[in-house]
């Protein structure tokens, strides 16, 4: 994606979350996240920033707090985002409500996207959406007004689609479109699905770029790895680990290394992952704790959580931080570094590195955005957010200021598309699926926590009132959930704050496997499932 090199293509948010702290947006536009539960410490900086004054728009199609507390919420039907943002961009263009100078100064294909977004009245949107045409006019008007900072951010609810990707260029041609992106308070703030998996991005944990976000025809920087490594390395793209099942399953993978993922509960149509792992040769799985995952494997190896090792993390604004190890790793766990270099010297490659801070210094040599920093000047600074291109370079906390990483930023104009699987006749309820606040991804950590489990022990699906009228759902009331791939049974709670034909769980728990029912249809560009919804049916046990 070109539009913004450094913000789509790695994730990274191009502000700070002290913006919020300090009161810098005027005007903060939420879509698909509710911080509150997925990251509370950012959550409680946005309620900062709104009692200094901060407008709140939130785009959601469930009734969270921040929904209910927002001056304007945008309560959308499920996947319809790429329809609203273009209909939010018509009104700015007919209302001259863009920023010009920004436009012709700074980006390109203009045109294009005045053409693909002509379509997008108020009123087709609002067919589309569920949104009123006076809604769309207020948000519209409230996050382009000339001379205010207004912050976008979002989180997997806008990711994880079909339209994944085209969510996020939506949302970037509208920052771009205002001139909002490249100064304090405003920008694209994605916040991250899990802690430090920014940093894993940034060092190459894709099957498509190298370390640095570089791109695979750079035979350049693999001419300085070979150097450095005394190896022949290969040039081809890696398989997205949402393709790994379907290859395992014609023949093309026989074994698999499982690190810090549990893939039979985590994966889309679960039952299909579970379906190739039967079907391999040979699986190891490196984790703190036997996972489902790792009751399955042929070699399971302990490794230590983030208290028992030195290292870094990237969080999600690209702040670089040290952990420090404070206690001993139990049994026979190591540090994840200690394992890898153990097994390589096993396989006939010495890695000889003697401590975290070796491979850091290694890495940070070999990707630009980190050539500046070292564990002494995190040890002495607490942080620094990159790019950091030299030692004496203090770290960037805006990214994009004054120009683009390709020099002028690019609109790539996006249709809208509906979602995969919508309901129908014999499937006709919604499942759309998020987190509790206590609890943590699949819960391997949390729900061994007994003061967390007290606070939310069950998984509880929220239906609507009148859905449970229709259906005959009393409270706490056993019901079924089917799809096309699998079904799950839970206990109802009738709430509000879903939509009318809408089902809301929380994937935490293991007795729940809720991503037996999800489908597994990829985003085109990166590869990502539609977590977010799925056609199920609702049967009532008692």
């Amino acid at each position: 994606m070109a539009s913004l090199a450094l913000t789509l293509g790695s994730g990274a948010m191009t502000n700070c979350v002290s913006d919020f702290m300090n009161g810098e947006p005027d005007v903060i536009f939420m879509i698909g996240s509710n911080p509150d539960t997925s990251h509370p410490i950012t959550g409680l900086r946005v309620r900062q920033a709104i009692k200094k004054g901060a407008k709140l728009i939130v785009v959601d199609p469930r009734g969270t707090d921040f929904a209910k507390q927002a001056d304007l919420w945008l309560n959308l039907q499920p996947g319809s985002d790429v329809a609203l943002i273009n209909g939010l961009i018509h009104i700015i263009f007919k209302e001259d409500l863009w920023d010009k100078e920004y436009v012709e100064e700074r980006t390109e294909n203009i045109e294009e996207l005045q053409i693909v977004t002509e379509k997008y009245t108020p009123e087709y949107v609002s067919e589309i959406t569920g949104v009123s045409v006076e809604d769309l006019h207020a948000a519209a008007r409230l996050y382009a007004s000339p001379g205010q900072k207004s912050s976008i951010l979002y989180g997997m609810g806008l990711a994880h689609w079909v339209a994944g990707t085209d969510n996020v260029k939506a949302v970037s041609n509208m920052a771009l479109l205002c001139g909002k992106i490249g100064v304090k308070g405003g920008g694209i703030n994605p916040l991250r699905g899990q802690n430090n998996v920014q940093g894993a991005c940034d060092m190459g944990a894709l099957f498509n770029t190298l370390p640095g976000y570089a791109g695979l025809t750079r035979d350049d920087i693999f001419d300085k790895y070979e150097k450095m490594w005394g190896v022949k390395m290969p040039r081809i793209p890696g398989k997205p680990a949402t393709e790994v099942w379907d290859n395992i399953l014609d023949g093309n993978i026989r074994g698999i290394y499982v690190f810090g993922e549990d893939p039979v509960l985590a994966d889309p149509n679960a039952g299909h992952a579970v379906a190739a792992i039967d079907k391999l040769e040979f699986m190891v799985v490196q984790d703190i704790f036997l996972t489902d995952t790792a009751k399955k494997a042929d070699v399971v190896l302990p490794a230590a959580c983030f208290a028992e090792k030195d290292g870094t993390f990237t969080c999600s604004e690209r702040r670089v931080q040290r952990v420090r190890k404070a206690f001993a790793p139990p049994g026979d766990a190591k540090a994840d570094w200690e394992i890898f270099c153990e097994l390589s010297k096993k396989m006939g490659y010495a890695m000889d590195y003697e401590s975290p801070s070796d491979i850091f210094d290694e890495a940070a040599s070999l990707t630009p955005q980190y050539a500046g920093i070292n564990y002494k000047r995190l040890d002495e600074e607490g942080g620094l957010q990159w790019p950091v291109p030299d030692i004496g370079h203090p770290g960037t906390p805006i990214l994009h200021v004054g120009k683009f990483t390709r020099g002028k930023a690019l609109f790539i104009p996006t249709e809208f598309e509906a979602a995969k699987e919508m309901p129908d006749k014999e499937f006709s309820m919604m499942l759309t699926t998020g987190r509790d606040v206590s609890h943590y991804n699949f819960g391997s950590m949390t729900r061994r926590t007994p003061s967390i489990e007290r606070i939310c022990p069950e998984a509880l699906a929220d239906v609507h009132p009148e859905d449970a009228e229709r259906l005959g759902i009393t409270e706490k009331s056993w019901i079924r959930l089917k799809s096309r791939r699998g079904e799950v049974k839970v206990r109802a709670t009738i709430s509000e704050r879903v939509q009318v034909g809408t089902v809301f769980i929380p994937y935490h728990f293991a007795e729940v496997p809720i991503n037996n029912l999800t489908v597994n249809h990829l985003d085109k560009l990166s590869r990502s499932p539609q977590y977010k919804a799925c056609a199920i049916k609702v049967e009532v046990l008692g």
